[in-house]
């Protein structure tokens, strides 16, 4: 008697099943990073030419450094061209960006707060009119307010940079809208209920918990204020007045012409480095705020 021996066949092993989502997570990775060099690209050329001379700026590639690293020679040149026109006009900006920020996060707060949480007689119009403003470029209203400053005696002033920079529209509508959610409307009954009066509930219980959106208000209207041209251009003729944006393109318009001022180049670019630094301090100080901020609002319950 013999024994048949069967072979048992095992179906094959399905293929693995590509996941849609791993495709699109795939794509999303390369636009970020797409995104990133096309933002980071020029911040790294600024970086690099700042170190270069003017011969090596024209004839070296731009995403390396020089043959020889001047940045320090730059640096020189940045702070005692013109009798160091350059650092006052730093402070100016940081002046004007400084005090625009602050009045625009008062003013939007306080409106903002106000149009979230109470109800008063024409309240949707007011707000429908200052939606409408988000609309209008600022430099069709740099003119109009140029005259308007003249007819008061203001323009060549230091107002006459900040007062504009103070309305904020945007920054309006994002803390009312940030308002709605953040401040819980029976937190605000309760605190009246205890007796705290609405100027308290306002300071001590909804600021805080405005945290987050009331430095990203101060750091769109710094930001704003900071790099702001137009306006500074109009309404000043006195140089040891400018911000560091309308005297850097003074320097530009001097390098431009050529002759005596070529070297200007690498003093405009040094320039524009060492004004960018006080913005990028400002976000990497601020961020934990809007860390805090998140987790303060992951956990809320």
């Amino acid at each position: 008697m013999s024994t048949m021996q069967t072979t048992r066949v095992l179906p094959a092993a399905p293929r693995p099943h590509k996941n849609p989502r791993d495709r699109k997570s795939v794509v999303l990775t390369i636009a970020m990073w797409a995104c990133a060099l096309y933002f980071l690209l020029p911040f790294v050329w600024l970086i690099l030419a700042s170190t270069k001379n003017d011969s090596d700026l024209f004839t070296t590639f731009g995403l390396w450094f020089g043959k020889t690293i001047a940045l320090f020679t730059n640096l020189g040149t940045v702070f005692t061209y013109e009798n160091g026109s350059f650092g006052g006009w730093l402070l100016n900006s940081a002046f004007y960006a400084i005090a625009s920020a602050l009045g625009a996060v008062i003013l939007s707060t306080l409106a903002g707060y106000a149009f979230a949480k109470y109800r008063f007689k024409g309240s949707r119009g007011i707000f429908s009119v200052v939606l409408g403003s988000i609309m209008i470029p600022s430099t069709a209203l740099a003119l109009p307010t140029y005259l308007l400053f003249a007819n008061i005696n203001i323009t060549n002033t230091p107002w006459a940079v900040i007062l504009p920079s103070v309305v904020n529209p945007f920054a309006l509508y994002l803390i009312r809208v940030y308002a709605i959610e953040a401040v819980d409307d029976n937190l605000i009954e309760a605190a009246r209920i205890d007796g705290a009066g609405e100027f308290r509930i306002f300071w001590q219980i909804s600021c805080r918990l405005l945290g987050p959106a009331i430095v990203t208000v101060f750091l769109l209207a710094l930001v704003g204020a900071w790099n702001n041209y137009f306006l500074p251009l109009i309404m000043l003729n006195q140089s040891s007045l400018y911000p560091i944006t309308v005297g850097l393109a003074q320097w530009a318009a001097s390098s431009n012409a050529g002759g005596g001022a070529r070297v200007l180049f690498s003093t405009v670019i040094t320039g524009s480095f060492v004004s960018i630094i006080p913005l990028v301090l400002s976000f990497l100080y601020l961020q934990r705020y809007w860390q805090s901020g998140l987790s303060a609002g992951s956990v809320k319950g």
